[in-house]
Order: structure tokens, then sequence, then C-alpha cells
């Protein structure tokens, strides 16, 4: 089973082309119990396979526990997109769907050192103090999602305050029920449930701010 259509992946080495850094993917999984990892493992595998700047890092939850205390990982399929620190840009789930977008604009961002949030929010993170964790939770089919998903992992990268997850709500079903979740996405910062909906970037942002800066 292929992934990535051939028609798309000419596309995807041309924008991989232009990073001007290189980004590694790191993957972590198990290799039983987790329904999802092996189809994770196969779409980061054809996704790396179309740029040299591009590398994967595979581990396993249970036998490389200490690697995953330090990116934070404590589910599997787990992905971390990183380049030369990590920006704390995770995805807990398989990013496929419409999320497929938000991991190979993540890419881009980090093979290019920068964001395309407005100078005021950046200006807002600069002012963060205290660390913030935000969750998006998210189906596959949801075409309003992957905004969301994005701004969190944008300023999770303007922010080493920031740590940001894409979370796909139907495979951590006990974890959507904690929150919640009825509805995606469903936004929730310091384990705390905030609000729905893809707002745009200055609404976003102000709510997940709201009372840190």
């Amino acid at each position: 089973m292929q992934f990535i259509p051939e028609k798309d992946r000419q596309y995807l080495r041309n924008e991989f082309s232009k990073l001007k850094k290189p980004v590694r993917i790191i993957l972590f999984k198990e290799e039983s119990g987790c329904e999802s990892c092996q189809n994770t493992l196969k779409l980061m595998e054809e996704t790396t396979s179309l740029s040299e700047g591009l590398e994967l890092l595979i581990y396993d939850l249970d036998k490389d526990r200490e690697s995953a205390n330090v990116y934070g990982v404590d589910r599997v399929p787990g992905v971390i997109v990183k380049g030369e620190k990590n920006h704390g840009i995770r995805f807990f789930g398989i990013p496929a769907g419409y999320e497929f977008s938000s991991l190979v604009e993540d890419i881009i961002d980090v093979g290019r050192g920068e964001t395309s949030l407005s100078q005021t929010t950046k200006d807002k993170l600069s002012e963060l103090r205290e660390p913030l964790h935000i969750q998006v939770f998210v189906t596959a089919a949801c075409p309003y999602c992957p905004k969301a998903v994005r701004i969190g992992h944008m300023m999770a990268m303007e922010s080493n305050k920031i740590t940001a997850d894409m979370i796909m709500a139907n495979e951590f079903p006990q974890l959507s029920n904690r929150y919640g979740v009825m509805a995606v996405p469903k936004i929730i910062v310091n384990g705390a449930p905030s609000f729905e909906g893809a707002l745009p970037e200055q609404e976003f942002v102000s709510h997940v701010l709201e009372g840190k800066v």
C-alpha cells in the first residue's frame, strides 16, 4: 500500500528541495498493541524518502524509554519534527488524511527556520514566562483541524516555552473522553479544556495565552 500518490510525490520533492536545514522525523512506536504504528512507519518512510534533507529515526517506546522521556512521549504512535533543536512539535496518531498537510508544512517551516505567524503574535510569545502545553484533538477527515494544529505548532516553533501536540481523537479514546472531546478541533491548554474550532490566528493565540503573559 502506497500512502503518498505518485502525482503528489514530485510536488513534495520540489517543496522539500527548498529546505535550508536538515529535518529529523522521530517516530516512537511499539511492536504490538498499536494498530496504526506500522502505517505511521510506512508513511514516515515514504515522506523522508522524498528528500536527502530528511532523516527518519525510529524508537521503540518501551525499549528506548530514555529517549521517550527526553521527548516527553508516553503514547504511540508519536512523531516529532525537529531541526537543529527540538521545537516541541509533536503528532500522536498517524498524521494522515487532512493532517498530512500539517506534517508537510511543519517540515517546511522547520527546514526553513521560520514560520508565517504575524509579528504581533511573535512579540506576544516572546513575553511568555511559563511553560504551555497545547493539545489539539483532531480527526483525519476534519478539513478545519489542520489550521488549528498548524497555529499550535508554529507557536511551539517560535517559543521554547511551548509544546504543541496533534492528537488523533479516535486513536486515543480514553484521552478524548477525559477532555470531553465531542467536536474537533478541540484545544486543551495545560490540561484544561479551552476552546473548539479553527479560529483565526489572533483569536487562537489570545485564547491560548489568556492570563499567561
